[in-house]
């Protein structure tokens, strides 16, 4: 609950930022004090100290993220979101590694705002948190201005200050082990990140593979083993496609992440090993639950926190980011053109439903470096790099009926438009009869 001495300071130097935040705080019921520079809230801070800081990043003189550190260091209890225009992953893990309470990317749902912003001042008087900073590596292999990568970058920045057991699901080739290797890395554990896929493993090794074996526990075993969960000790083990788990495993494994300990085949003595577990998959684990070859109950602790990542389909606008940055580390691997790739190859590259996501974009994208005469990579190169089904126009080709009747129809409401609604006058700007207008206007239901 609020009350009417809870106070919210709102720094931004967009005034309409500060303006909407100010009316719709103050229409909650919070006293809020709005500043358009670091320097006079920190200032003010030396006087006096609200309940909760909103923040933009960048900024004239100091930004968002160094205020966020200093407001930390001196007042840990004081929550702070940090909110920015200029999205990225590097930007949510420092805010969230820094101290902040939520992080927030523009442009965002006032209502949503509001919402944060009284779980924060909630947050703050339910206990005190101080949460250490992870060293970054400034990578740039997670992108994406979509807002469905934005979700993405919130999980990872709050997943890096703890250990829980993560789940991460999205078609193959959208990145999943990358998402698991950041957070791994930036969780601090000082062990390594090993990835093993279930899918791979032999249903009659798949005990000794990840629990390991003593000598002579069965037909082969020559001499001691260690297992995927031992060599994994205080680091991460991320398990691709869990739900290709044989069955016949997934109950020791359930102990494992009950308990933390593990047993190796043909052993009686019981070892205690701290493993974060990642996991991620491709399938619809509740209908696997339904068909009884998914346990329910390792169901509910390998999801502690579940991390959708979003199909390529279904985040178009990051299509020329995504071409850029992988060009950027073909460069890197070795061509040294400079690669320039044309605003309609990218229109066509969005037009492609892309069933292989950005593992099949990369694909795509070497095999234009190959085709392409120059360092340009213009729609031609793009469409004979593409695989079959989609035109050079940008338009798939089992769609090309409908888009030809969708520009059809969209010049004759623009032709009608330009002549006042005059039938005739249209038809003449189309250069068709009136009789063949009329025909039209009845096949696209235009109803004058």
């Amino acid at each position: 609950m609020i009350n009417k001495h809870n106070s919210v300071w709102v720094l931004d130097d967009d005034k309409s930022i500060r303006w909407v935040l100010e009316k719709s705080l103050t229409k909650t019921g919070l006293n809020t004090m709005c500043f358009d520079n670091g320097e006079d809230l920190l200032h003010r801070l030396e006087k006096e100290r609200p309940d909760a800081i909103i923040s933009d990043i960048r900024m004239p003189g100091i930004n968002g993220l160094d205020l966020l550190s200093t407001v930390h260091d001196q007042y840990p209890q004081l929550p702070v979101i940090i909110m920015t225009a200029h999205s990225d992953l590097d930007s949510a893990v420092s805010s969230y590694s820094r101290g902040a309470f939520e992080y927030l990317p523009k442009p965002f749902d006032i209502d949503e705002a509001v919402a944060m912003t009284v779980r924060a001042l909630e947050h703050a008087r339910e206990k005190n948190v101080e949460i250490p900073a992870p060293v970054l590596d400034g990578r740039k292999d997670i992108i994406g201005e979509a807002p469905a990568m934005q979700e993405v970058f919130r999980a990872i920045g709050r997943l890096s200050q703890s250990n829980i057991t993560v789940l991460i699901n999205g078609e193959s080739g959208t990145g999943k082990e990358l998402i698991a290797r950041h957070i791994h890395q930036l969780s601090g554990r000082k062990g390594p990140f090993l990835a093993i896929n279930c899918g791979a493993i032999n249903d009659l090794l798949a005990e000794s593979e990840l629990f390991g074996h003593e000598a002579g526990a069965f037909t082969g075993a020559a001499g001691k083993r260690e297992g995927w969960f031992e060599a994994a000790h205080d680091g991460t083990l991320f398990l691709d496609e869990i739900g290709d788990m044989p069955l016949a495993i997934q109950a020791k494994f359930l102990r494992v992440l009950q308990e933390g300990e593990i047993e190796a085949l043909g052993s009686n003595t019981v070892k205690k090993i701290d493993v974060r577990i990642i996991a991620a998959t491709s399938q619809d684990l509740e209908a696997k639950i339904a068909d009884k070859s998914f346990r329910a109950d390792l169901y509910y602790r390998v999801a502690v926190l579940t991390v959708h990542v979003p199909p390529l389909r279904e985040r178009r606008e990051d299509m020329a980011l995504l071409c850029e940055t992988l060009l950027e580390q073909t460069l890197r691997a070795g061509d040294q053109r400079g690669w320039v790739i044309t605003p309609e190859a990218i229109k066509l590259l969005q037009a492609h439903a892309w069933p292989g996501n950005v593992r099949e974009l990369r694909n795509v994208l070497e095999r234009a470096a190959a085709l392409a005469p120059t360092e340009v990579m213009d729609a031609g190169v793009i469409g004979r790099a593409l695989p079959p089904g989609v035109a050079r126009s940008g338009i798939p080709l089992q769609g090309l009926a409908h888009a030809v009747a969708d520009t059809e129809r969209q010049a004759i409401l623009d032709a009608l438009e330009a002549t006042g609604g005059q039938k005739s006058a249209a038809a003449l700007r189309l250069g068709v009869s009136r009789s063949q207008f009329y025909e039209k206007l009845k096949r696209h239901n235009i109803d004058l």
